[in-house]
């Protein structure tokens, strides 16, 4: 339910840093500007107008901190609701201050994500956007960011606008002859009410097919680096992380604990997971590892297979064939700068080989292109270009959406007016909870507790 009292809550991240910014929302939030802010300039606050002053105590009179005060009142603000922004240095103790004096005036202190839930109440976004909002503050690739910015301006809410109209459209077709039930369903209503239908159908199978393309956008992907002891796959790991990670050295099964490091390959987040050699061994350490580095094969979005070319097949290396049965995997044949001895024996199977020396460099760019042609292959130069799912409850509603439609059209020769009517609604039900116009507070208060505090 949503209290219209006025909150407050730092909007920056813990720790030191050079500015420090509280953030109140409500109808108190000028009182509050006024009882602890003293601009240099008479005048008070002017909405929209940054001043500059000091932040006291209006108990004792202290100075506690220069600041710098904008006063934004409603409608025009992050939640349409009045808004005070005190911008004062960002010391923690001093900051800490700075929100006890606020809280002192009977504020209260906002939930995780309260004042983006307010911009959403209040109707200034819609739920698509406010998710965008913290999709965006966690962004940790460039084509994370661009598609976050794309969802927070409204691409994909405008289409699922578009699937509401054209569900509304059908539905009150529908509703009309049921209101008149003297009247028989014709052909030509029925043409239109398919056509309608159909419409929205086709939008949602598109944004359906999106999912996994907007997923990795968003969320990026797992690369899981294997090999026999040897083949090179520390070096590799050194090589696109351009630091020394793991440790290298001419003794086999040197790695034997998963090494974990983030990356960026062409805007794509890539998780980089770096494995022990597989072989057979008696080292029940060395055995562990290889235990672990099997077990995450399957898990891996793709798995980067590290051969040595410069030896030719072995038992170790069919191992590694074996264990990769069904995995999305790129051949890598390190150490081309060597005499090539290595016949893959069905290098069919692979989605893409590619030769490198990582000691050098060589091929490195070429693998780290091919590895983002696996998953980007439709994506256009600019993710803001985009209109895709990237979210499984956006995905999860709109399948319940398809079902529904699906049961109208097959139910539609029948022509039972009230079960159409229902599917509709239900597909309605369904569209409408992406963007936030038919979600309930349990859901609201799930997504808006995975916001920070202060946004």
């Amino acid at each position: 339910m949503y209290v219209r009292d006025t909150i407050a809550a730092v909007s920056t991240p813990p720790g030191n840093g050079g500015i420090g910014i509280i953030r109140v929302s409500g109808d108190m939030a000028a009182m509050v500007g006024n009882a602890i802010f003293k601009p240099v300039y008479d005048g008070g606050l002017v909405s929209h107008r940054f001043s500059f002053g000091t932040i006291f105590d209006p108990t004792s009179g202290e100075s506690v901190d220069e600041a710098m005060a904008v006063y934004m009142r409603s409608p025009r603000s992050y939640t349409r609701e009045d808004v005070l922004e005190l911008h004062c240095h960002g010391g923690w103790l001093v900051v800490e201050r700075v929100l006890a004096l606020v809280l002192s005036r009977g504020i209260r202190l906002a939930d995780p994500g309260e004042f983006t839930r307010r911009a959403f109440l209040n109707g200034r976004i819609d739920l698509i956007q406010a998710e965008a909002v913290m999709d965006i503050i966690a962004s940790k690739s460039e084509s994370a960011l661009q598609l976050a910015q794309s969802q927070r301006e409204g691409a994909l809410s405008k289409r699922i606008d578009d699937v509401r109209g054209y569900l509304l459209r059908a539905l009150a077709l529908v509703e009309a002859y049921i209101d008149f039930p003297d009247d028989d369903l014709g052909a030509t209503d029925i043409a239109a009410i398919s056509a309608s239908v159909e419409e929205a159908q086709g939008l949602v199978s598109a944004l359906l097919a999106t999912f996994e393309e907007g997923r990795i956008l968003r969320d990026g992907i797992s690369v899981l680096i294997v090999g026999k002891p040897n083949a090179g796959k520390s070096s590799l790991l050194n090589r696109l992380l351009n630091e020394n990670r793991a440790i290298v050295t001419h003794i086999p099964g040197t790695t034997r604990d998963i090494i974990e490091e983030t990356i960026t390959f062409e805007g794509l987040s890539v998780r980089l997971l770096d494995t022990a050699g597989i072989r057979h061994t008696d080292d029940l350490v060395e055995q562990e590892g290889i235990s672990r580095a099997l077990g995450k094969i399957p898990l891996a979005d793709l798995v980067l297979a590290v051969f040595d070319a410069s030896r030719e097949f072995s038992k170790e290396d069919q191992m590694i064939f074996d264990a990769l049965d069904g995995c999305r995997t790129i051949a890598v044949l390190n150490k081309a700068d060597l005499d090539q001895r290595l016949i893959l024996p069905d290098e069919d199977r692979f989605e893409a080989t590619v030769r490198i020396a990582a000691l050098s460099g060589y091929g490195i760019d070429l693998l780290k292109h091919t590895v983002c042609q696996q998953f980007l292959h439709s994506t256009t130069a600019d993710s803001r270009e985009l209109v895709v799912l990237s979210r499984a409850r956006h995905r999860d509603a709109l399948v319940s959406a398809e079902q529904h439609l699906q049961r109208f059209t097959n139910g539609l020769l029948d022509r039972n007016l009230e079960l159409l009517a229902l599917d509709l609604r239900g597909a309605l039900q369904a569209v409408g909870s992406v963007t936030g116009q038919t979600t309930t507070d349990d859901v609201l208060d799930l997504i808006f507790s995975s916001f920070c505090i202060g946004k």
